[in-house]
């Protein structure tokens, strides 16, 4: 379910199911060369008790645009957004700004606040009293598709 489009980002609500998830084989994958079969123990895993920890306060949104790539963030990637995350430099927020919602780096010092993007083609904004500013929520994970 769609709540909210903007220009940066779309924003959806999580559907929190009670099933007992995806198979997960808790051996770990080699990236190297492959090791002989072992003991696959079968185990169930929820991505929902895995990526969402305050299922109330939790949102997931998509990406729209380039100015985070640097952070690992593209073009189309879901954003997990826990909106009961005390904001902090540093962190990666999704804000709204001046009537728009977009995703950016924190930077906090004293008093003063700057949204900063991944990427040197985007400028960094400095937040003042003119603007309409909100930090909406933090991101806490990235959902890709390979």
């Amino acid at each position: 379910m769609i709540l909210h489009k903007s220009q940066g980002l779309t924003f959806f609500t999580p559907k929190v199911t009670n099933n007992s998830g995806a198979p997960f084989f808790d051996t770990g994958i080699s990236a190297g060369f492959p090791s002989p079969a072992e003991d696959f123990k079968e185990q169930r895993l929820s991505l929902d008790r895995e990526l969402i920890k305050n299922k109330e306060a939790t949102f997931f949104a998509r990406v729209s645009g380039q100015s985070m790539i640097g952070a690992g963030l593209d073009d189309n990637d879901l954003l997990v957004i826990d909106r009961s995350l005390e904001p902090a430099n540093n962190k990666i927020a999704v804000c709204f700004l001046d009537g728009e919602f977009t995703v950016k780096r924190l930077k906090v010092d004293k008093d003063e606040v700057w949204l900063q993007p991944e990427n040197p083609n985007y400028p960094i904004i400095k937040i003042t009293n003119d603007n309409d500013f909100v930090i909406w929520g933090i991101v806490t994970n990235v959902i890709k598709k390979v």
